[in-house]
């Protein structure tokens, strides 16, 4: 079969899967459906070639939607044990701007903006290679304008966050699992646990 990687990426509003061979992409399926990732994954796998079996799985891990991220994870580690893969994740802000970068003529620093909960931002500020600069936050809005390093902002808020402010151009990204071969090797394995990029909101009782 030669080495297939199946990525999976439920972690935001977009649902999407991809199948690459030798480091080439050999098909795809990405859809911006808001909710129901666990009703539309599984499909979208099975159309895949050979329903998706591959030798190795990568997952979105975060941050992102609490449940979107569970659906994704959850679907990884089921098929990774089915069909004996090796697993690991990659962080949903690394593949935003590795998108944005492809996109770009010439690769310059990056502020990827991403929704959050509670109406935060999750953040990070990225070099013109990719790599992260920062550490990954959740900020309102006007914090995260002032954490901003680069004059263009990539992802889910990335408007949003713009139109506070002037001289910044932006582009409106969503992770997409036909993009995951973009990330560096640093980014692409990663343990395949959940990267939540806040503190729960709910804590344990003490006990007294």
């Amino acid at each position: 079969m030669g080495n297939h990687i199946l990525a999976i990426d439920t972690a935001t509003t977009a649902c999407s899967v991809a199948l690459f061979s030798d480091g080439e992409a050999i098909a795809s399926a990405y859809e911006e459906i808001g909710r129901g990732h666990a009703e539309k994954l599984v499909p979208m796998i099975a159309q895949l070639p050979d329903k998706g079996r591959a030798d190795q799985i990568m997952v979105n891990c975060g941050p992102g939607s609490f449940t979107g991220v569970r659906i994704g994870l959850s679907a990884a580690k089921a098929l990774a044990m089915a069909w004996h893969a090796e697993i690991s994740g990659y962080q949903c802000l690394h593949l935003v701007a590795a998108q944005a970068l492809a996109e770009m003529k010439h690769p310059a620093p990056v502020f990827v903006v991403m929704i959050g909960g509670h109406g935060e931002y999750f953040v990070q500020n990225f070099s013109a290679d990719g790599s992260a600069v920062d550490d990954l936050l959740s900020l309102s809005p006007e914090v995260a304008l002032r954490h901003a390093k680069a004059d263009h902002f990539a992802g889910s808020a990335a408007q949003s966050l713009a139109s506070l402010t002037s001289d910044i151009t932006y582009s409106t990204i969503l992770p997409d699992a036909s993009k995951s071969i973009q990330l560096t090797d640093s980014y692409e394995y990663l343990d395949a646990a959940p990267v939540y990029g806040r503190a729960p909101d709910a804590q344990p009782a003490h006990q007294v």
